[in-house]
């Protein structure tokens, strides 16, 4: 492990710039504690060999990395600023005439920080530190967002992963190759390609899926009884998901007779890949889908500090903005003002932030009328305590009671609609 010794190259930014950086920001704040934040034990398990070239000082590339994620740069972007940006030379405690380093130091670093005991230590000590110095004391302002992350890993149909995750338990579980020779007659699965079929004929590929799906419930049932370890488990884990999520019982098939076909339309939370299991398909807009994770956060917007973040999978109402919104601010002790977009303005969102006595400054979905031009919801006097809802035309009908799991409550109107006057405002629907 590198260190820092002597003099720096060039004179020290810090010492002689800094009147030209902003106090309270992230920079100053960077240069002023790094070494508190990232003192030379915090790295001696990365790097548990004396022998070869002293690295670069991991104090420096923590900061670079810290800063890199703050302003979403590529290592080469990150690299140019540690080069030409005074503020990155003072946060990162470089010398004027620092020429930083290869922009591939950022990668090696970043996965000698993923495969430690300790991946997340750059997090635990800014937080330690931004709770022992006090700099956001008196700042009661948190902004919620999300971005997507996209995944590398190239996404997989059913064919592929269905063959994949057969491969997979017969390599890791013991026993599972015997039992795939007896049982599994769809594909050859020592053949490292995909299965030789017609792939433009329809009714092939469907057979295929059949098939597949047959193998593989029958592998799972034929399994020894045993106890697996972690890669073995997890094997046949994906093995049980991928043989259901993409597949329906056939036409005119009960699900027991062993006819399968492609399901219509996509699961939801549906896998998208054996070789990364916990990406999924991240729709954050309805035109754009892209496959990876979310990454949820909630930053201080005057300093630049993050005060929580989170990465969850990129599908399912338990990773939804609304509902990891709570968990980023679980821990606050202030009354804050939370800003958000539309995403964070959901009811019980809004309620719990209420009730915990933060003040909401979340933008509020847009109410879609039925009609173009016509009624919205605020058109409608809606009293949950006596339990009825009243149209604009004055027609007052009872509001169905909470049930299922997104508690949502309906009013019907139906008849009361015939003949009204203000139904080409209201509705398009026959029986109103």
């Amino acid at each position: 492990m590198g260190e820092r010794v002597g003099e720096s190259v060039g004179p020290d930014v810090w010492e002689t710039c800094r009147d030209l950086i902003p106090a309270g920001g992230v920079f100053a704040f960077l240069a002023e504690h790094r070494g508190e934040l990232f003192p030379v034990e915090l790295f001696v398990d990365m790097y548990p060999s004396a022998n070869g070239r002293p690295s670069m000082p991991p104090q420096i590339l923590a900061a670079a990395i810290t800063l890199q994620a703050l302003h979403g740069l590529s290592d080469f972007e990150t690299v140019q600023e540690l080069r030409c940006d005074l503020r990155w030379k003072a946060a990162c405690g470089l010398g004027l005439h620092d020429m930083a380093f290869d922009p591939s130091l950022l990668a090696y670093f970043r996965r000698r920080l993923a495969r430690s005991a300790r991946p997340n230590r750059v997090f635990e000590a800014v937080r330690e530190v931004v709770k022992a110095t006090g700099v956001l004391k008196g700042r009661h302002r948190r902004a919620l967002d999300s971005t997507v992350l996209d995944d590398a890993v190239a996404t997989q149909d059913t064919v592929t992963q269905l063959v994949a995750a057969v491969r997979a338990v017969i390599r890791e579980v013991p026993g599972a190759g015997t039992v795939a020779a007896i049982h599994c007659t769809a594909h050859d699965y020592t053949d490292p390609g995909k299965p030789k079929i017609a792939w433009n004929d329809g009714q092939a590929r469907a057979d295929l899926v059949d098939a597949l799906v047959g193998d593989a419930l029958r592998l799972l049932g034929h399994l020894p009884d045993q106890q697996l370890g972690e890669k073995a488990a997890n094997a046949v884990g994906i093995l049980a998901l991928v043989a259901g999520q993409d597949v329906e019982p056939a036409d005119e098939s009960d699900g027991r007779d062993g006819r399968w076909r492609i399901t219509r339309g996509t699961a939801p939370g549906r896998m998208v890949s054996t070789v990364d299991p916990e990406s999924r398909h991240v729709h954050k807009t309805r035109t754009h889908q892209q496959d990876g994770f979310k990454a949820h956060l909630a930053v201080e917007p005057e300093t630049g500090l993050y005060t929580a973040v989170a990465l969850r999978p990129g599908a399912g109402p338990e990773h939804h903005e609304a509902a990891v919104a709570l968990d980023l601010l679980a821990d606050e002790t202030t009354v804050l003002d939370a800003f958000g977009d539309t995403a964070y303005s959901t009811g019980p969102t809004r309620q719990a932030l209420h009730q915990a006595g933060h003040r909401l400054f979340l933008k509020p979905a847009p109410l879609r009328p039925a009609v173009p031009g016509g009624f919205t919801l605020d058109d409608f006097t809606i009293d949950t305590t006596t339990g009825t809802v009243t149209c604009p035309a004055g027609h007052t009908v009872p509001l169905s009671r909470p049930g299922g799991q997104r508690q949502q409550r309906t009013a019907k109107f139906t008849n009361l609609c015939i003949g009204c006057p203000l139904r080409g405002r209201c509705t398009t629907a026959r029986a109103g």
